[in-house]
């Protein structure tokens, strides 16, 4: 799957939730690679602020993003909107600290993506895959997120609150296509008896009936009541009367849940990357959202890549008969056994270490070791044979390795070990000239690793 922008620009208008401050937002495509950012056209340099969990500075009432000390605030419904509907890069222009509310939810995002359109670009997606049970938790609230590998990206949530209206409510959704129908719509909510705590931090300014469901569920009395009124401006009513206040009937049964659902979304995108993986998220909200999202971007930033994923018993890509075919190299020095996957940007190959290589008799014999220089020998040939795969008739030429920098050896490789190499080209093929960087894994570590460049010769 290749990456996407938005084919064009939109711009959507309406006051900020806390600020209560009339915003406008222009949402722009972006290059390849770019993910989501935010820029503050308000302010004199025109910051911009990358969209990514490290940078969630507050989670109080919503997701805030920060870099010296500037901020977007309530960033997580239009991000949804953009994950949700696979675009991968986009730089949003917002004249405020936050983004408009809206109706409180995402359905205004997604209807402005889905007539503006989207382009693919030159670069394929980069997913992060789920391969092992990821947890964390909030002893103080019973928090609980858990991430478990799936096919696809899948979300269940299950929220609890001390309240007769929405004591226990779930929402699932199992695949991001529903996510317009069944999720977009969902309104943010509060409780009546929150409002007040709110206001009195200087938040909701511009929260109403229109951009929220309001739940009264707990009597005030009828003096305390109006007086919540007229700060909100709302008509007064009768303090008995529990139930929910709004301008709009309830879109779902579940709205919180599918609310709550929505936001896990938005703050999942901060990751930087689409996922696959099933999240299952217990009384969820911005802050134990965003201990996950920050715990899988450590782990990337310490990776750089993640390990490709090797079934045996897959037809491979192209077999040893194959690459023979392709590769002048033959015994001892062929070092590819096979290749598992292959896109426009990057290959995948995987070498078998065996006893029985000719070059651990020499290299110690009592503690077999695989040579490093036969490491970065096995991941250029794998990249030769990306190289390769560009052209119309590959039997006729041949790949030279003119340069070989940064390389790293990171753990040591012995007989019975399963190298998989991953090799991306690091800028387009010019002139007959490639680029690119390698990478070798055992499991899930960096054994190795090196920058190649490449010229393409036809054979004589």
């Amino acid at each position: 799957m290749k990456q996407t922008t938005l084919a064009g620009s939109f711009t959507l208008k309406g006051k900020g939730l806390h600020t209560g401050l009339e915003i406008t937002a222009t949402f722009n495509p972006a290059p390849v690679n770019h993910g989501y950012k935010f820029q503050r056209i308000d302010l004199e340099d025109k910051p911009v602020i990358n969209a990514l969990a490290e940078n969630v500075v507050n989670t109080t009432r919503g997701t805030v993003l920060g870099t010296n000390d500037v901020t977007v605030s309530t960033v997580e419904h239009a991000l949804a909107a953009l994950y949700a509907l696979g675009i991968d890069n986009c730089l949003i222009e917002i004249n405020a600290s936050e983004l408009p509310i809206l109706d409180g939810s995402s359905i205004e995002y997604v209807k402005k993506i889905k007539e503006t359109g989207f382009v693919e670009q030159d670069k394929d997606k980069d997913f992060y895959i789920v391969r092992k049970k990821i947890e964390v938790k909030d002893p103080e609230t019973g928090s609980k997120l858990i991430m478990l590998p799936d096919d696809g990206f899948c979300v269940n949530s299950f929220i609890e609150f001390d309240s007769k209206y929405i004591p226990n409510q779930s929402a699932t959704l199992d695949d991001i296509n529903d996510f317009e129908k069944e999720i977009a719509p969902a309104r943010t909510f509060v409780f009546v008896r929150e409002v007040q705590a709110l206001r009195k931090a200087g938040l909701i300014k511009g929260g109403d009936l229109d951009n929220a469901i309001v739940i009264y569920e707990r009597e005030l009395s009828q003096p305390e009541l109006d007086e919540l009124a007229d700060e909100l401006n709302v008509p007064r009513q009768n303090a008995k009367e529990l139930g929910y206040l709004n301008h709009r009937a309830i879109a779902f049964p579940n709205e919180p849940a599918r609310h709550k659902l929505l936001d896990i979304i938005g703050d999942m995108s901060l990751i930087g990357k689409p996922i696959q993986g099933r999240i299952i998220a217990t009384k969820p909200g911005h802050g134990i959202n965003n201990k996950l999202s920050r715990l899988i971007r450590k782990e990337l930033r310490l990776h750089e890549v993640q390990p490709p994923i090797y079934d045996p018993m897959e037809e491979p890509i192209m077999d040893i008969n194959r690459i023979r075919e392709l590769l002048p190299h033959r015994y001892p020095f062929l070092m590819v056994d096979k290749i598992i996957k292959m896109t426009e940007n990057y290959i995948v190959g995987v070498k078998n270490v065996t006893t029985n290589e000719p070059f651990f008799t020499g290299h110690f014999p009592q503690e077999p070791v695989m040579p490093g220089v036969l490491q970065v020998e096995a991941m250029a040939q794998t990249g030769g044979l990306l190289v390769l795969s560009t052209l119309d008739e590959p039997e006729k030429y041949s790949t030279y390795f003119m340069k070989i920098d940064d390389v790293k050896f990171r753990q040591k490789v012995v007989p019975g070990d399963t190298i998989i190499f991953r090799v991306e080209l690091s800028s387009e093929i010019r002139r007959g000239i490639a680029t690119m960087r390698g990478l070798a894994f055992i499991g899930d570590k960096v054994v190795s690793e090196a920058n190649f460049t490449a010229q393409i010769i036809k054979n004589k």
